[in-house]
C-alpha cells in the first residue's frame, strides 16, 4: 500500500464532471492513497496507524515533533492508483502493480474507516471519479509511505 502525504493548511476535492465539492479540510494532511496487488487488512491498519502518528508537524520549538493527532488536524483521503506507476521502461508508465478496482475500493473504504476508528476527522474524494484537488501545502512537507518497506 502506498500513500503520499502532504502537510496542508487547507485542502479540498471536487468532482470534475459537475464541480461538486466532495471533501474539504483545514489544517492537516492531504493523503493520496493507492492499494497495491496483494494488499489486505494488515496493510490498511499499518498505514492508518503510521500516518496518524507520523511526527511531521512543528512543535513550539519549530521541530517536526507532532503528529496530526497531536495537532487536532484533519485528513483528506483521495484515491490515486497512479502511485503504483512503474516508469522504469519506456515513456508510458505501467500500473499493473495496482490492486484491481474491486479490491482497491474495498481497501480504500477500510483505510478511511481505520483512520476514523483512531478518532481522526476524515474527508474523502470519490473513488473512481475524475477529481480536481486544491491544496495549500504547509512547509512544504511531503512524505512518501510504502508499507512494502515497513
Amino acid at each position: 500500500m502506498r500513500a503520499l502525504l502532504q502537510r496542508v493548511t487547507e485542502a479540498s476535492v471536487r468532482k470534475t464532471e459537475n464541480d461538486e465539492l466532495v471533501g474539504k479540510i483545514g489544517p492537516g494532511l492531504l493523503v493520496f492513497f493507492c492499494a497495491m496487488e496483494g494488499d489486505g487488512q494488515y496493510e490498511v491498519e499499518l498505514l492508518a496507524h503510521k500516518i496518524s502518528r507520523m511526527r511531521i508537524f512543528e512543535d513550539d520549538a519549530g521541530k517536526m515533533n507532532l503528529s496530526v493527532i497531536d495537532t487536532a488536524g484533519a485528513i483528506l483521503v483521495v484515491s490515486q492508483f497512479t502511485l503504483a506507476a512503474d516508469s522504469r521502461r519506456g515513456n508510458r508508465p505501467s500500473f499493473s502493480a495496482a490492486a484491481n478496482i474491486k479490491t482497491a475500493e474495498i481497501l480504500y473504504e477500510a483505510f478511511v474507516s481505520s483512520l476514523r476508528s483512531i478518532g481522526m476527522p476524515v474527508e474523502t474524494g470519490q473513488f473512481r471519479s475524475q477529481m480536481q484537488i486544491a491544496s495549500v501545502n504547509d512547509g512544504p512537507v511531503t512524505v512518501w509511505v510504502d508499507t512494502a518497506s515497513e
